[in-house]
């Protein structure tokens, strides 16, 4: 057993892979449990999608570089945060609306841009699908740097952000910035959107964001309570799903995804036999 679990951090890219997850983990989480209690998943997945063109563009000027590609990827993100919120209030329409506009636009346009780049299924991939494994010193420095930020602005507007989660009408009677506070959790998502692709890739980003804290769901609705399990049940699947991509030779950020989803389901099922035996 205690082999099992040394052999694979013989290797410097499984211990900077097993960094990265855990720190992903954190920060995805954490921003996770207000996406699910808003119902933002949509617009996460949305969101996801629609940094498509910067990484394309990014790669058109610089090349593969992975550093550079993130910053493409993280303005395009915010790019696509902001017309969002201007489309929705220019227009009158509905916030949905807006970002099936926006979403359907950048992916298009980011798929336009793949298409002229060649080898780019082989250059792209890791952002399309996730590369853990290849996670450098230099990635693990952005995650941590990007990490702290949507971490330490969290816990500095907790209290604000949970009154307009959970009782905009209350918040609006406080004279909270409304507008202020959602563009700014729009701001942390796209950042955590934009970390999380460097492990897991686009495809699968929204379940990292959304499995963990739906899985807490079941046991608690305090916001302070689903963060921390959260987090734990996120770093839980990323060194599980990071052992088993080793001894089973699959996509790490799939076996991350997948052990996230097995954990929900155990969950699940755990709750509904509690609730027969009440």
């Amino acid at each position: 057993m205690i082999d099992l679990l040394t052999a694979p951090l013989a290797y410097s890219f499984m211990q900077r892979g097993l960094i990265a997850a855990l720190l992903v983990g954190i920060v995805c989480s954490v921003v996770g449990v207000y996406v699910v209690l808003r119902g933002m998943a949509f617009l996460g997945d949305a969101l996801a999608h629609a940094i498509l063109p910067g990484i394309a563009v990014g790669y058109l000027v610089n090349g593969a570089n992975r550093g550079t590609l993130f910053w493409w990827a993280l303005g395009t993100a915010l790019v696509s945060t902001f017309s969002i919120g201007a489309i929705s209030r220019a227009t009158k329409i509905r916030e949905d609306t807006a970002i099936g506009i926006v979403f359907a636009a950048m992916l298009a346009l980011g798929v336009a841009l793949i298409s002229t780049v060649r080898n780019s299924a082989v250059d792209l991939s890791h952002f399309l699908f996730g590369n853990i494994l290849g996670v450098s010193e230099s990635d693990l420095w952005r995650i941590t740097l990007f990490g702290i930020v949507v971490i330490t602005v969290i816990i500095l507007f907790y209290k604000e952000l949970m009154v307009i989660t959970f009782d905009p009408i209350l918040a609006a009677t406080l004279r909270l910035p409304v507008r202020f506070f959602d563009v700014l959790l729009l701001t942390l998502l796209a950042i955590a959107i934009v970390v999380a692709i460097q492990t897991v890739g686009v495809a699968l980003t929204i379940a990292i964001l959304v499995t963990p804290p739906a899985t807490t769901a079941f046991f608690t609705h305090r916001m302070h309570t689903m963060m921390i399990a959260a987090t734990g049940l996120a770093m839980i699947a990323g060194v599980v799903g990071l052992y088993a991509s080793y001894y089973f030779s699959i996509a790490s950020g799939s076996a991350i995804v997948l052990t996230s989803t097995l954990i929900f389901v155990l969950v699940w099922i755990g709750s509904r036999l509690r609730r027969r035996n009440v």
